[in-house]
Protein backbone atom coordinates (compact mmCIF):
# COMPACT_ATOMS: atom_id res chain seq x y z
CA UNK A 1 0.00 0.00 0.00
CA UNK A 2 1.27 3.39 -1.36
CA UNK A 3 1.85 6.40 1.50
CA UNK A 4 0.72 10.03 0.76
CA UNK A 5 3.34 12.08 1.49
CA UNK A 6 1.19 13.81 4.14
CA UNK A 7 1.36 10.04 5.73
CA UNK A 8 5.14 10.36 5.33
CA UNK A 9 5.08 13.49 7.48
CA UNK A 10 2.88 12.44 10.48
CA UNK A 11 4.68 11.19 13.67
CA UNK A 12 4.92 7.83 13.98
CA UNK A 13 4.90 6.19 17.85
CA UNK A 14 5.55 2.32 17.91
CA UNK A 15 3.39 0.89 20.67
CA UNK A 16 3.99 -2.19 22.18
CA UNK A 17 1.84 -3.99 25.06
CA UNK A 18 2.74 -6.10 27.41
CA UNK A 19 1.61 -9.81 26.18
CA UNK A 20 -1.78 -10.37 28.00
CA UNK A 21 -5.12 -9.08 27.45
CA UNK A 22 -5.60 -6.48 30.16
CA UNK A 23 -2.38 -5.05 28.61
CA UNK A 24 -3.83 -5.20 25.04
CA UNK A 25 -6.63 -3.60 25.52
CA UNK A 26 -5.86 0.14 27.11
CA UNK A 27 -2.64 0.17 25.35
CA UNK A 28 -5.14 -0.30 22.30
CA UNK A 29 -7.25 2.66 23.23
CA UNK A 30 -4.26 4.63 23.76
CA UNK A 31 -2.63 4.06 20.17
CA UNK A 32 -6.53 4.61 18.99
CA UNK A 33 -6.25 8.13 20.56
CA UNK A 34 -2.66 9.45 19.26
CA UNK A 35 -3.87 7.99 15.78
CA UNK A 36 -6.87 10.32 15.57
CA UNK A 37 -4.21 13.06 16.86
CA UNK A 38 -2.06 12.54 13.86
CA UNK A 39 0.23 10.16 14.43
CA UNK A 40 0.93 7.07 12.60
CA UNK A 41 1.04 3.83 14.52
CA UNK A 42 2.78 0.54 14.34
CA UNK A 43 1.14 -1.85 17.05
CA UNK A 44 3.07 -4.45 18.04
CA UNK A 45 1.71 -7.88 19.29
CA UNK A 46 4.07 -11.09 19.77
CA UNK A 47 3.27 -13.76 17.16
CA UNK A 48 1.16 -16.01 19.84
CA UNK A 49 -1.27 -13.11 20.93
CA UNK A 50 -1.62 -11.81 16.96
CA UNK A 51 -2.66 -15.64 16.17
CA UNK A 52 -5.30 -15.48 19.55
CA UNK A 53 -6.64 -11.97 18.06
CA UNK A 54 -7.08 -13.13 14.49
CA UNK A 55 -8.62 -16.73 15.65
CA UNK A 56 -11.34 -14.65 17.70
CA UNK A 57 -11.81 -11.33 15.98
CA UNK A 58 -11.68 -13.19 11.93
CA UNK A 59 -9.14 -12.29 9.34
CA UNK A 60 -10.05 -8.54 9.24
CA UNK A 61 -9.87 -8.27 13.13
CA UNK A 62 -6.49 -6.88 12.30
CA UNK A 63 -6.67 -4.92 8.89
CA UNK A 64 -3.96 -2.26 8.62
CA UNK A 65 -4.87 0.93 7.80
CA UNK A 66 -2.85 3.32 5.98
CA UNK A 67 -1.83 4.84 9.18
CA UNK A 68 -2.63 1.70 12.08
CA UNK A 69 -0.55 -0.94 11.14
CA UNK A 70 -0.16 -4.09 13.00
CA UNK A 71 3.55 -5.91 13.44
CA UNK A 72 4.61 -8.95 15.49
CA UNK A 73 7.68 -10.07 17.34
CA UNK A 74 8.47 -13.49 18.67
CA UNK A 75 7.94 -13.74 22.35
CA UNK A 76 10.81 -16.19 22.87
CA UNK A 77 8.52 -19.05 24.52
CA UNK A 78 8.04 -22.27 22.85
CA UNK A 79 4.47 -22.86 21.41
CA UNK A 80 1.86 -23.67 23.60
CA UNK A 81 -2.28 -24.40 23.05
CA UNK A 82 -3.88 -21.51 21.08
CA UNK A 83 -6.34 -20.31 23.40
CA UNK A 84 -4.55 -20.51 26.87
CA UNK A 85 -3.15 -17.57 28.89
CA UNK A 86 0.65 -17.80 28.94
CA UNK A 87 2.39 -18.79 32.12
CA UNK A 88 2.93 -14.98 33.11
CA UNK A 89 6.33 -15.76 35.30
CA UNK A 90 7.79 -17.59 32.15
CA UNK A 91 6.29 -14.50 29.82
CA UNK A 92 8.46 -12.16 31.81
CA UNK A 93 11.67 -13.76 31.77
CA UNK A 94 11.06 -14.32 28.02
CA UNK A 95 10.40 -10.77 27.16
CA UNK A 96 12.98 -9.77 29.07
CA UNK A 97 15.77 -11.98 27.40
CA UNK A 98 14.32 -12.33 24.01
CA UNK A 99 12.47 -9.16 22.74
CA UNK A 100 15.25 -6.76 22.44
CA UNK A 101 16.52 -8.29 19.13
CA UNK A 102 13.38 -8.39 17.31
CA UNK A 103 12.31 -4.91 18.25
CA UNK A 104 15.31 -3.72 17.15
CA UNK A 105 15.36 -5.12 13.34
CA UNK A 106 11.51 -4.28 13.15
CA UNK A 107 12.03 -0.81 13.97
CA UNK A 108 15.24 -0.97 11.48
CA UNK A 109 12.96 -2.10 8.84
CA UNK A 110 10.60 0.57 9.58
CA UNK A 111 12.90 3.36 9.47
CA UNK A 112 14.34 1.95 6.15
CA UNK A 113 11.13 4.44 4.64
CA UNK A 114 12.15 4.02 1.38
CA UNK A 115 11.04 0.12 1.33
CA UNK A 116 8.59 0.37 4.26
CA UNK A 117 6.58 3.68 2.94
CA UNK A 118 6.02 5.02 6.67
CA UNK A 119 7.47 7.54 8.35
CA UNK A 120 10.55 7.10 10.58
CA UNK A 121 9.55 6.34 14.28
CA UNK A 122 9.70 9.42 16.45
CA UNK A 123 8.45 7.85 19.75
CA UNK A 124 8.39 4.56 21.94
CA UNK A 125 5.22 3.94 24.25
CA UNK A 126 5.27 0.47 25.57
CA UNK A 127 4.08 -1.10 28.69
CA UNK A 128 6.15 -0.54 31.89
CA UNK A 129 6.20 -4.24 32.18
CA UNK A 130 8.79 -4.10 28.97
CA UNK A 131 11.73 -2.02 29.99
CA UNK A 132 13.62 -4.03 27.45
CA UNK A 133 12.42 -1.13 25.26
CA UNK A 134 14.22 1.57 26.31
CA UNK A 135 17.44 0.39 25.46
CA UNK A 136 15.97 0.79 21.60
CA UNK A 137 14.71 4.06 22.70
CA UNK A 138 17.95 5.54 23.75
CA UNK A 139 19.70 3.96 20.40
CA UNK A 140 17.47 6.18 17.98
CA UNK A 141 17.81 9.26 20.48
CA UNK A 142 13.81 9.18 20.13
CA UNK A 143 11.22 9.48 23.28
CA UNK A 144 10.31 5.94 25.71
CA UNK A 145 7.16 6.67 27.47
CA UNK A 146 6.29 3.61 29.45
CA UNK A 147 2.62 2.81 30.03
CA UNK A 148 1.82 1.46 33.49
CA UNK A 149 -1.19 -0.04 32.93
CA UNK A 150 -2.07 -0.80 36.61
CA UNK A 151 -3.50 1.90 38.94
CA UNK A 152 -1.42 4.76 40.30
CA UNK A 153 -1.85 2.56 43.44
CA UNK A 154 -0.76 -0.64 42.14
CA UNK A 155 2.44 1.31 40.50
CA UNK A 156 3.12 2.67 43.43
CA UNK A 157 2.67 -0.64 45.43
CA UNK A 158 5.62 -1.85 42.88
CA UNK A 159 7.88 1.03 43.18
CA UNK A 160 8.44 0.45 47.03
CA UNK A 161 9.29 -3.19 46.43
CA UNK A 162 12.73 -1.50 46.40
CA UNK A 163 11.81 0.23 50.26
CA UNK A 164 10.61 -3.26 51.19
CA UNK A 165 13.61 -5.22 50.47
CA UNK A 166 16.08 -2.77 52.35
CA UNK A 167 14.13 -2.82 54.84
CA UNK A 168 14.08 -6.24 55.50
CA UNK A 169 10.63 -6.63 55.37
CA UNK A 170 11.04 -9.47 51.91
CA UNK A 171 11.34 -12.07 50.87
CA UNK A 172 10.00 -13.30 54.04
CA UNK A 173 12.01 -15.18 56.23
CA UNK A 174 10.14 -18.94 55.54
CA UNK A 175 7.35 -20.56 54.15
CA UNK A 176 5.61 -19.85 57.32
CA UNK A 177 5.24 -16.48 56.90
CA UNK A 178 2.71 -16.61 54.71
CA UNK A 179 -0.23 -17.91 57.03
CA UNK A 180 1.70 -16.79 60.26
CA UNK A 181 -0.52 -13.21 60.41
CA UNK A 182 2.92 -11.64 59.22
CA UNK A 183 1.58 -10.50 56.16
CA UNK A 184 -1.34 -8.44 58.18
CA UNK A 185 1.66 -5.95 59.20
CA UNK A 186 0.68 -2.47 58.50
CA UNK A 187 3.05 -0.46 56.74
CA UNK A 188 2.80 3.55 57.58
CA UNK A 189 5.45 4.83 55.93
CA UNK A 190 4.18 4.49 52.51
CA UNK A 191 3.05 8.63 51.31
CA UNK A 192 -0.42 8.30 49.95
CA UNK A 193 -1.00 4.89 50.83
CA UNK A 194 -1.40 4.90 54.62
CA UNK A 195 -1.92 2.38 56.82
CA UNK A 196 -1.67 -0.51 54.00
CA UNK A 197 -1.07 -4.09 55.15
CA UNK A 198 1.72 -6.52 53.39
CA UNK A 199 -1.15 -8.53 51.91
CA UNK A 200 -3.11 -5.53 50.61
CA UNK A 201 0.86 -4.92 48.51
CA UNK A 202 1.28 -6.70 44.77
CA UNK A 203 1.42 -10.16 45.50
CA UNK A 204 4.80 -11.35 44.24
CA UNK A 205 6.45 -10.35 47.32
CA UNK A 206 4.65 -13.47 49.39
CA UNK A 207 7.72 -15.41 48.52
CA UNK A 208 10.81 -17.04 51.05
CA UNK A 209 13.21 -17.26 48.08
CA UNK A 210 15.74 -14.71 48.14
CA UNK A 211 16.25 -14.87 44.32
CA UNK A 212 12.41 -14.99 43.12
CA UNK A 213 12.31 -14.07 39.88
CA UNK A 214 9.45 -11.88 39.75
CA UNK A 215 10.96 -9.62 42.72
CA UNK A 216 13.97 -9.31 40.42
CA UNK A 217 12.05 -8.44 37.58
CA UNK A 218 9.91 -5.86 39.64
CA UNK A 219 13.26 -4.00 40.78
CA UNK A 220 14.54 -4.10 37.24
CA UNK A 221 11.40 -2.96 35.71
CA UNK A 222 10.57 -0.09 38.32
CA UNK A 223 14.58 1.17 38.22
CA UNK A 224 13.86 0.98 34.51
CA UNK A 225 11.14 3.50 34.54
CA UNK A 226 12.73 6.54 36.34
CA UNK A 227 15.02 6.52 33.10
CA UNK A 228 11.90 7.08 31.00
CA UNK A 229 10.90 10.24 29.46
CA UNK A 230 7.23 10.30 30.84
CA UNK A 231 5.14 7.74 32.44
CA UNK A 232 1.35 7.15 31.64
CA UNK A 233 -1.25 6.31 34.10
CA UNK A 234 -4.97 4.83 32.85
CA UNK A 235 -6.84 6.47 35.82
CA UNK A 236 -7.99 9.95 36.77
CA UNK A 237 -6.88 12.58 39.41
CA UNK A 238 -9.68 12.78 41.83
CA UNK A 239 -9.86 8.86 42.10
CA UNK A 240 -6.07 8.42 43.22
CA UNK A 241 -5.37 11.85 43.99
CA UNK A 242 -2.65 11.61 47.23
CA UNK A 243 -1.22 8.23 45.53
CA UNK A 244 -0.16 10.39 42.21
CA UNK A 245 1.05 13.06 44.31
CA UNK A 246 2.90 10.45 45.95
CA UNK A 247 4.09 9.00 42.81
CA UNK A 248 5.28 12.05 41.33
CA UNK A 249 7.94 12.01 43.38
CA UNK A 250 9.73 8.57 42.59
CA UNK A 251 9.27 9.11 39.19
CA UNK A 252 9.81 11.10 35.46
CA UNK A 253 6.65 13.14 34.83
CA UNK A 254 3.35 11.51 35.07
CA UNK A 255 0.67 11.84 32.99
CA UNK A 256 -2.91 10.97 33.90
CA UNK A 257 -4.80 9.94 30.93
CA UNK A 258 -7.69 7.79 32.03
CA UNK A 259 -10.33 6.27 32.76
CA UNK A 260 -8.91 5.58 28.33
CA UNK A 261 -12.46 3.34 27.73
CA UNK A 262 -14.31 7.19 27.94
CA UNK A 263 -11.32 8.76 26.17
CA UNK A 264 -11.32 6.36 23.17
CA UNK A 265 -15.10 7.42 22.73
CA UNK A 266 -14.06 10.89 21.17
CA UNK A 267 -12.74 9.08 18.18
CA UNK A 268 -15.02 8.74 15.40
CA UNK A 269 -13.32 6.91 12.82
CA UNK A 270 -15.64 3.72 11.84
CA UNK A 271 -12.12 1.99 10.21
CA UNK A 272 -10.41 2.33 14.17
CA UNK A 273 -13.70 0.97 15.89
CA UNK A 274 -13.66 -1.92 14.10
CA UNK A 275 -10.00 -2.79 15.29
CA UNK A 276 -10.61 -4.95 18.64
CA UNK A 277 -8.58 -6.23 20.94
CA UNK A 278 -10.39 -9.49 22.72
CA UNK A 279 -8.26 -12.33 22.81
CA UNK A 280 -11.92 -14.60 23.48
CA UNK A 281 -14.61 -14.21 21.13
CA UNK A 282 -17.32 -12.07 22.90
CA UNK A 283 -20.83 -13.39 22.91
CA UNK A 284 -23.25 -10.52 22.28
CA UNK A 285 -26.30 -13.16 24.09
CA UNK A 286 -25.40 -11.47 27.13
CA UNK A 287 -26.63 -8.34 26.14
CA UNK A 288 -30.05 -9.05 25.06
CA UNK A 289 -30.82 -11.27 28.23
CA UNK A 290 -29.93 -8.49 30.10
CA UNK A 291 -32.19 -6.23 27.78
CA UNK A 292 -34.68 -8.95 29.48
CA UNK A 293 -34.11 -8.25 33.38
CA UNK A 294 -35.14 -5.07 35.61
CA UNK A 295 -32.64 -2.15 36.42
CA UNK A 296 -30.28 -2.99 38.79
CA UNK A 297 -31.17 -6.81 39.35
CA UNK A 298 -28.56 -8.62 37.97
CA UNK A 299 -25.33 -9.32 39.16
CA UNK A 300 -22.01 -9.47 36.73
CA UNK A 301 -19.05 -11.84 37.77
CA UNK A 302 -15.99 -12.14 35.87
CA UNK A 303 -12.87 -13.24 36.65
CA UNK A 304 -10.78 -11.48 34.19
CA UNK A 305 -8.43 -13.18 31.49
CA UNK A 306 -5.96 -14.79 33.69
CA UNK A 307 -7.18 -15.95 37.19
CA UNK A 308 -7.79 -19.51 37.15
CA UNK A 309 -8.88 -21.43 40.19
CA UNK A 310 -9.60 -25.18 41.57
CA UNK A 311 -12.73 -26.77 40.62
CA UNK A 312 -14.23 -26.69 44.23
CA UNK A 313 -13.78 -23.13 44.64
CA UNK A 314 -15.82 -22.41 41.17
CA UNK A 315 -18.09 -24.63 42.86
CA UNK A 316 -18.57 -22.67 45.87
CA UNK A 317 -19.25 -19.54 44.04
CA UNK A 318 -22.07 -21.44 42.12
CA UNK A 319 -23.72 -21.92 44.95
CA UNK A 320 -23.29 -18.74 46.89
CA UNK A 321 -24.70 -17.45 43.75
CA UNK A 322 -27.32 -20.12 43.53
CA UNK A 323 -28.08 -19.46 46.98
CA UNK A 324 -28.57 -15.82 46.99
CA UNK A 325 -31.85 -15.79 44.55
CA UNK A 326 -30.23 -12.78 42.73
CA UNK A 327 -30.20 -13.00 38.84
CA UNK A 328 -26.32 -13.08 37.72
CA UNK A 329 -24.48 -13.07 34.43
CA UNK A 330 -21.07 -15.11 35.17
CA UNK A 331 -18.66 -15.18 32.31
CA UNK A 332 -16.37 -18.39 32.53
CA UNK A 333 -13.45 -18.74 30.18
CA UNK A 334 -12.62 -22.08 28.99
CA UNK A 335 -8.97 -22.09 31.37
CA UNK A 336 -10.53 -21.18 34.43
CA UNK A 337 -9.92 -23.66 36.28
CA UNK A 338 -6.66 -24.75 37.33
CA UNK A 339 -5.62 -27.98 35.18
CA UNK A 340 -9.03 -29.10 34.06
CA UNK A 341 -12.16 -27.85 32.55
CA UNK A 342 -14.96 -25.93 33.92
CA UNK A 343 -17.51 -28.06 34.90
CA UNK A 344 -20.29 -26.73 36.65
CA UNK A 345 -23.00 -29.29 38.89
CA UNK A 346 -25.40 -30.06 36.46
CA UNK A 347 -28.09 -29.45 39.59
CA UNK A 348 -27.04 -25.89 39.96
CA UNK A 349 -27.37 -25.21 36.40
CA UNK A 350 -31.12 -26.42 36.36
CA UNK A 351 -31.80 -24.61 39.69
CA UNK A 352 -30.62 -21.43 38.23
CA UNK A 353 -31.84 -21.93 34.16
CA UNK A 354 -34.10 -18.81 35.08
CA UNK A 355 -32.05 -16.60 36.44
CA UNK A 356 -28.74 -16.87 35.59
CA UNK A 357 -26.91 -17.20 32.66
CA UNK A 358 -23.65 -18.72 31.50
CA UNK A 359 -21.18 -17.09 28.59
CA UNK A 360 -17.72 -17.60 28.06
CA UNK A 361 -16.56 -13.82 26.86
CA UNK A 362 -18.30 -10.98 26.80
CA UNK A 363 -18.10 -6.79 25.99
CA UNK A 364 -17.59 -6.07 29.20
CA UNK A 365 -18.28 -2.12 28.85
CA UNK A 366 -21.57 -2.63 27.29
CA UNK A 367 -22.48 -5.06 30.01
CA UNK A 368 -21.26 -3.01 33.06
CA UNK A 369 -23.39 0.17 31.50
CA UNK A 370 -26.11 -2.29 31.48
CA UNK A 371 -29.09 -0.54 33.76
CA UNK A 372 -30.03 -4.23 34.75
CA UNK A 373 -26.10 -4.63 36.36
CA UNK A 374 -26.95 -3.67 40.34
CA UNK A 375 -22.90 -4.90 41.40
CA UNK A 376 -19.40 -6.89 40.29
CA UNK A 377 -18.04 -9.79 41.34
CA UNK A 378 -14.24 -9.22 40.17
CA UNK A 379 -11.27 -10.33 40.14
CA UNK A 380 -9.93 -6.47 40.76
CA UNK A 381 -7.95 -6.17 38.26
CA UNK A 382 -7.40 -2.16 37.26
CA UNK A 383 -9.28 -2.32 33.65
CA UNK A 384 -12.37 -4.14 35.37
CA UNK A 385 -12.50 -1.67 38.56
CA UNK A 386 -11.81 1.53 36.10
CA UNK A 387 -14.97 0.25 34.08
CA UNK A 388 -16.90 -0.31 37.10
CA UNK A 389 -16.33 2.91 38.98
CA UNK A 390 -16.78 4.54 35.31
CA UNK A 391 -20.52 2.57 35.02
CA UNK A 392 -21.52 3.06 38.62
CA UNK A 393 -20.87 -0.09 39.61
CA UNK A 394 -20.02 -1.05 43.25
CA UNK A 395 -17.72 -4.42 43.33
CA UNK A 396 -17.40 -7.39 45.51
CA UNK A 397 -13.24 -8.41 45.72
CA UNK A 398 -11.69 -11.79 44.99
CA UNK A 399 -8.17 -10.25 43.97
CA UNK A 400 -6.20 -13.23 42.48
CA UNK A 401 -2.99 -11.92 42.31
CA UNK A 402 -0.19 -8.73 41.38
CA UNK A 403 -1.49 -5.54 42.14
CA UNK A 404 -5.10 -6.55 42.42
CA UNK A 405 -4.93 -6.89 46.53
CA UNK A 406 -3.82 -3.24 45.68
CA UNK A 407 -6.74 -2.62 44.11
CA UNK A 408 -9.11 -4.20 46.40
CA UNK A 409 -7.98 -2.27 49.22
CA UNK A 410 -7.91 0.93 47.62
CA UNK A 411 -11.91 0.18 46.91
CA UNK A 412 -12.92 -1.32 49.96
CA UNK A 413 -10.83 1.14 52.55
CA UNK A 414 -10.09 4.77 50.27
CA UNK A 415 -13.19 4.98 48.14
CA UNK A 416 -15.94 2.58 49.90
CA UNK A 417 -17.37 1.18 46.86
CA UNK A 418 -15.89 -2.75 47.03
CA UNK A 419 -15.97 -5.37 49.46
CA UNK A 420 -13.81 -8.11 49.49
CA UNK A 421 -14.22 -11.81 50.00
CA UNK A 422 -12.11 -13.98 51.76
CA UNK A 423 -8.93 -15.69 49.35
CA UNK A 424 -10.41 -19.36 50.35
CA UNK A 425 -13.92 -18.43 49.07
CA UNK A 426 -16.91 -20.37 50.81
CA UNK A 427 -20.46 -20.62 49.74
CA UNK A 428 -22.23 -18.84 52.39
CA UNK A 429 -19.71 -15.98 52.23
CA UNK A 430 -20.78 -15.55 48.56
CA UNK A 431 -24.66 -15.53 48.79
CA UNK A 432 -24.19 -13.03 51.75
CA UNK A 433 -22.38 -10.90 50.15
CA UNK A 434 -23.74 -11.02 47.30
CA UNK A 435 -26.93 -10.41 48.77
CA UNK A 436 -25.47 -7.17 50.85
CA UNK A 437 -24.03 -5.99 47.24
CA UNK A 438 -28.07 -5.69 45.51
CA UNK A 439 -30.39 -5.35 47.91
CA UNK A 440 -28.47 -4.37 51.86
CA UNK A 441 -27.89 -1.02 53.32
CA UNK A 442 -23.87 -1.38 52.96
CA UNK A 443 -24.86 -2.13 49.10
CA UNK A 444 -26.64 1.46 48.51
CA UNK A 445 -24.50 2.84 50.02
CA UNK A 446 -21.32 2.01 47.88
CA UNK A 447 -24.25 2.52 45.33
CA UNK A 448 -24.26 6.16 45.70
CA UNK A 449 -20.48 6.48 46.22
CA UNK A 450 -19.80 4.56 43.36
CA UNK A 451 -22.38 6.84 40.91
CA UNK A 452 -20.50 10.03 42.21
CA UNK A 453 -17.32 8.80 40.97
CA UNK A 454 -19.01 7.92 38.03
CA UNK A 455 -19.77 11.27 37.38
CA UNK A 456 -16.16 12.67 38.25
CA UNK A 457 -14.98 9.51 35.48
CA UNK A 458 -17.19 11.27 32.83
CA UNK A 459 -15.49 14.97 34.13
CA UNK A 460 -12.30 14.22 33.30
CA UNK A 461 -12.73 12.54 30.17
CA UNK A 462 -14.65 15.42 28.82
CA UNK A 463 -13.62 17.01 25.74
CA UNK A 464 -12.23 19.86 25.68
CA UNK A 465 -11.96 20.56 29.19
CA UNK A 466 -11.25 17.37 31.04
CA UNK A 467 -8.13 16.82 32.97
CA UNK A 468 -7.02 13.55 31.50
CA UNK A 469 -8.18 14.72 27.92
CA UNK A 470 -6.09 18.21 28.45
CA UNK A 471 -3.49 15.34 29.83
CA UNK A 472 -3.21 13.35 26.59
CA UNK A 473 -2.81 16.96 24.68
CA UNK A 474 0.22 17.63 27.19
CA UNK A 475 1.72 14.39 26.91
CA UNK A 476 1.56 15.29 22.90
CA UNK A 477 3.11 18.35 22.66
CA UNK A 478 5.75 18.29 25.96
CA UNK A 479 7.23 14.90 25.51
CA UNK A 480 5.73 12.90 21.99
CA UNK A 481 6.49 16.07 19.74
CA UNK A 482 9.12 17.14 22.04
CA UNK A 483 13.01 17.81 20.03
CA UNK A 484 14.89 17.14 23.11
CA UNK A 485 15.93 13.53 23.11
Amino acid sequence: MASSGAELDKPHAVCLPYPAQGHINPMLKLAKILNHKGFHITFVNTEYNHRRLLKSRGPDGLKNLPSFRFETIPDGLPPCDADATQDIVALCESTTTACLGPLKELLAKLNDTCSSKVPPVSCIISDGSTGFTLAAAQELGIPQVFFWTFAACGTLGYMHYCNLVDKGYIPLKDESYLTNGYLETTLDWIPGMKDIRLRDLPSFLRTANPDDFMIKFVLQETETSKHASAIVVNTFEPLEKEVLESLQTLVPPVYVIGPLHLLVKHVDDNNLEDLGSNLWKEEPECLEWLDSKKQNSVVYVNFGSITVMSLNHLIEFAWGLANSQVDFLWIIRPDIVLGERAVLPPEFVEETKERGMLASWCQQEQVLNHPAIGGFLTHSGWNSTLESISSGVPMICWPFFAEQPTNCWFCCTKLGIGMEINNNVKRDEVEGLVRELMTGEKGQEMKKRALKWKTLAEEAAKKPTGSSYVNIDKLINEILLSPKH
